[in-house]
């Protein structure tokens, strides 16, 4: 797959970033192992956060049942991730989140919020039937709806490969996440 600097997981949209030729795909990757491409994205989460800002920094490694699952390595297992959360939006049984990762870990923000008791809303893999729990009928429905996890890439920022520029992009929050997120901010309090 050529250009291809890094992937974003089934049903996450936003901003991804593709080299067009060898030197560039090559810069960029060099970035993103040295960890300095800033990526956020926005997570809507189960769960009403009582802390404003936390950070998940457990190790990430396959699942040992279930190999298409990522988990929560056991110490000297895995691999380092760093995820870094703050709070922008409280709803009654919802938080909406800015998420910033400063590591790549296949799925890392889903395990590691899904490991702190906050997973990623109608996230099939770490939070199914999770929504069967909420109170509200209605928001059972309207999350059933979405018919993907809520989750966008929506900040992405590097060094351009010729220039050395820092170039930042900004990713607004597609339908149906959009939608979903206006219902709350009207009937979720």
């Amino acid at each position: 797959r050529p250009g291809i600097v890094h992937r974003l997981d089934r049903d996450t949209s936003g901003l991804m970033v593709v080299a067009r030729t060898p030197e560039a795909l090559a810069h960029l990757s060099a970035q993103f192992q040295a960890r300095t491409v800033t990526k956020r994205y926005m997570a809507m989460v189960y769960g009403r956060m009582i802390a404003n800002e936390g950070r998940c920094e457990q190790p990430i490694g396959r699942h040992p049942q279930i190999r298409v699952r990522m988990a929560i390595a056991r110490e000297g297992k895995g691999r380092p991730a760093l995820t870094l959360y703050r709070v922008l939006e409280r709803f009654s049984e919802l938080t909406l989140l800015d998420v910033n990762i400063r590591t790549g870990r296949t799925h890392q923000i889903r395990v590691h919020l899904a490991a702190a008791g906050y997973a990623v809303l109608a996230d099939e893999t770490y939070a199914k039937a999770r929504s069967k729990g909420l109170r509200s009928a209605q928001l059972r429905t309207r999350i059933d709806a979405l018919g993907r996890q809520f989750l966008h890439a929506a900040i992405l920022a590097f060094d351009q490969p010729r220039t050395g520029a820092r170039l930042e992009f900004n990713s607004k929050l597609p339908e149906p996440l959009a939608g979903f997120l206006g219902y709350c901010r009207e009937h979720a309090r």
